[in-house]
């Protein structure tokens, strides 16, 4: 029985259980990372992940189990959580003290209590050296390791749910941030408001990569919005398109708005004496009265560094 625990980025990694150790799904293990010893969460490896693992060239390096966390061995981490807590406030007191534009996100020790490891987002960089030198001198015997993370690595880090009730991608099963700008949004009729396509990170959503490819398919053939052409009912005006259903809202001369198949109407070079209203989603709007540069969203400096 093949296992596997949850480690950075939400990336699952192999366990080298040896055969003297005895485990079941669920249990707490200590596992020797790059960063130390730490504490997770063991789970089964279903058989068709196993088989994808087994073919696949890119699986993540197999970590090496050091023993099942016994009872004394989860007070420890207990103790280590409220370790954590504390240390993260004091941190945050001397950044305050030292004055230094950088947002202290969390702190995390090893369970061998060898490194302590501070994650801060910060528009621009931080000189941080009289700020590390309080920082030893208040952690005594022991590593400390402060990490610039982007806005993007943040929310992954603190996770929750997103507009759609779902769990956030990137702290579920998204593993690389990709570039996205505000015409995935433009090209797929969605209205270009802060409220609607940001997330909790207050960059683009993720998701509007997704399907964006099955609506430049769907666009294919659809004529653009402006455009005079004809259709059963005489001609008329583009006024605005339903890609996935491949239908096109058509004014008509008489003043009547229908809707016709992309493949029912035809583009014509004529000049049609129809006036159009500039569809609402194709503008920026302010829905929630804040005053934010839509350009800011798209923003991709320090959104994500990798460097969780």
């Amino acid at each position: 029985m093949k296992f596997a625990v949850r480690y950075l980025k939400n990336t699952y990694y192999p366990l080298n259980v040896p055969d003297t150790i005895t485990l079941f799904d669920g249990q707490m293990v200590l596992v020797r990372t790059e960063k130390g010893e730490e504490a997770l969460k063991a789970f089964v490896v279903n058989s068709q992940i196993e088989q994808i693992w087994n073919k696949s060239k890119q699986k993540p390096e197999a970590l090496n189990i050091i023993r099942v966390l016994s009872q004394r061995d989860l007070q420890t981490l207990d103790d280590i959580k409220k370790e954590e807590v504390e240390a993260f406030f004091k941190c945050q007191a001397l950044v305050k003290q030292h004055k230094l534009v950088m947002n202290l996100v969390q702190c995390r020790i090893t369970f061998d209590r060898k490194k302590i490891t501070f994650y801060y987002t910060a528009p621009e960089r931080v000189d941080f050296r009289a700020l590390l030198k309080d920082l030893t001198q208040t952690f005594t015997r022991v590593r400390i390791d402060l990490r610039h993370i982007g806005v993007r690595d943040e929310t992954s880090i603190l996770e929750g749910v997103g507009l759609c009730g779902q769990p956030f991608c990137c702290s579920s099963f998204l593993r690389k941030f990709a570039t996205i700008n505000v015409k995935l949004a433009k090209d797929q009729g969605m209205p270009i408001a802060p409220g609607k396509i940001s997330g909790t990170c207050g960059r683009l959503l993720c998701c509007l990569t997704y399907e964006y490819s099955n609506y430049i398919d769907a666009a294919k053939g659809m004529p653009p919005i402006g455009s005079s052409v004809m259709t059963a009912d005489g001609l008329g005006k583009v006024c605005y398109l339903q890609f996935m259903s491949g239908k096109v809202a058509v004014k008509l001369e008489d003043g009547k708005t229908k809707e016709f198949d992309k493949t029912d109407i035809e583009m014509v070079d004529a000049d049609v004496n129809v006036e159009i209203d500039t569809p609402v989603i194709n503008n920026y709007v302010e829905d929630d009265g804040s005053n934010i540069d839509i350009k800011q969203l798209e923003d991709d400096r320090n959104s994500s560094t990798g460097n969780i």
